[in-house]
């Protein structure tokens, strides 16, 4: 079966060479940008294009449970690294907006609570580190049952990042509405069996 080809494989496939795979498109961006590949606005583009990579690895990461439980793909032991990847690319995409756009760090902040859409990143961002932070094995044993309820801050840091880019396309889009439409799917997939869950607890304890 197909399906038993595909885990096969994927056991095979160290984690570790997914952070080598995963930097290669924002080399790749770079590269375009210093080579005027990337059109009129190179800063504006390489910005964009960064942050769309960290949503879509975002949007990765959830689409792994949904895999395993419907069609059996067991790809669990990239989650960590798609997530980490992520937080690499929403780390770039801050900095070139920092660095290279705005130019003068004394906009930043002031940027931050004057434009909406920036300050729903940065928040994403915020939520982010302690996610980044706590992802290796020692983490995981001194925090126990606390790092799964930790962790579950990327429900909200995916939807800040399809709100994010809803809100920087101004106007109806049909892309970034697709992506947030995308993650509302992914998280009720993800969401609904544990409310069904709890409602037999209730139903029981009733």
């Amino acid at each position: 079966m197909l399906v038993d080809r595909i885990n096969q494989s994927a056991r095979k496939i160290p984690a570790w060479s997914l952070y080598i795979v995963g930097v290669l498109p924002g080399l790749w961006l770079l590269w375009q940008a210093v080579n005027g590949g990337l059109g009129v606005d190179p800063v504006k583009a390489l910005e964009h294009e960064l942050g769309l990579l960290a949503l879509q690895l975002l949007v990765a990461g959830l689409c792994i449970t949904p895999l395993r439980r419907v069609a059996g793909v067991n790809l669990l032991k990239f989650r960590r690294a798609i997530g980490l990847l992520a937080f690499f690319y929403v780390v770039l995409h801050l900095l070139v907006w920092m660095v290279l756009d705005l130019q003068l760090l004394s906009r930043v902040w002031a940027d931050i609570l004057k434009r909406p859409y920036i300050t729903v990143g940065m928040a994403a961002l915020v939520l982010m580190l302690p996610l980044a932070i706590t992802s290796n094995n020692w983490s995981v044993r001194r925090l126990g049952r606390r790092w799964r309820q930790l962790h579950k801050l990327t429900y909200v840091v995916v939807i800040l990042g399809g709100v994010h880019f809803v809100m920087l396309r101004k106007g109806i889009q049909i892309e970034p509405l697709l992506y947030l439409a995308g993650i509302a799917a992914l998280l009720a997939f993800r969401v609904g069996p544990g409310v069904s869950r709890i409602r037999v607890r209730l139903g029981r304890a009733g």
